[in-house]
């Protein structure tokens, strides 16, 4: 009987797994207002009924999908960012953290971006969600403890001054700005998925060096 039921719930883990992979790839390719269940439910190789019994609505379906998503950046993120590490070593893995996860999950920029837009009025407890505690509490120390950093290294000649929320979002927008415009970069410099490839991890080295080099007095 024990076996019976452990079985059963690893099939229904099984299933909401693939309705939220299901999920994703809709959301992508119609963007979450354009999505249907019924597509959704095809796209996983479900009835329609079970989508609604696991998340009962289009919208908590959404809301599932980018809790998930966002809970894989943002704590590895905030952990990167707040650890006793020098800032050479946060910038190289901030780099290999959202370079990594982008080839793994391309469809990220688009749709985090599309969700952020479109539903503002979710981020505040979704980032809550993702971070484990209110935005409010979290990123305040961190960025202080960062500009500390900064200013450290500005005050010793290595460094010319820059707001650490300035710094964050630079690095940040270098890593996911390829993804984003991956359709344009096809089209502009003739990369099929292997050049695509090539290029990013290429980047993994080029872009720490851009980015200290930039910082330099």
């Amino acid at each position: 009987m024990a076996k019976t039921a452990k079985k059963a719930i690893d099939r229904d883990g099984e299933t909401e797994q693939r309705i939220l992979d299901a999920a994703r790839t809709v959301f992508l390719r119609r963007g979450t207002a354009g999505a249907r269940m019924q597509e959704i439910a095809q796209e996983a190789g479900v009835n329609q009924a079970l989508l609604h019994y696991y998340f009962r609505s289009k919208e908590g379906l959404s809301t599932a999908v980018f809790r998930q998503i966002a809970g894989r950046i943002f704590p590895a993120l905030v952990q990167t960012l707040a650890a006793d590490i020098s800032i050479d070593e946060k910038i190289d893995r901030i780099v290999a953290l959202y370079l990594e996860n982008m080839m793994r999950n391309p469809f990220l920029p688009g749709y985090l971006i599309s969700e952020l837009h479109h539903h503002p009025e979710r981020v505040p407890q979704l980032l809550s969600s993702a971070l484990g505690a209110e935005p409010g509490r979290v990123l305040p120390p961190l960025f202080e403890k960062l500009g500390a950093q900064i200013n450290e290294r500005v005050h010793a000649g290595e460094m010319r001054p820059i707001a650490p929320e300035q710094f964050a979002i630079n690095l940040i927008s270098l890593c996911i700005f390829p993804f984003a415009a991956r359709p344009m970069l096809r089209v502009v410099f003739g990369m099929d998925d292997q050049a695509f490839a090539r290029f990013i991890e290429q980047r993994k080295t080029e872009l720490p060096a851009f980015f200290r080099n930039a910082l330099r007095p």
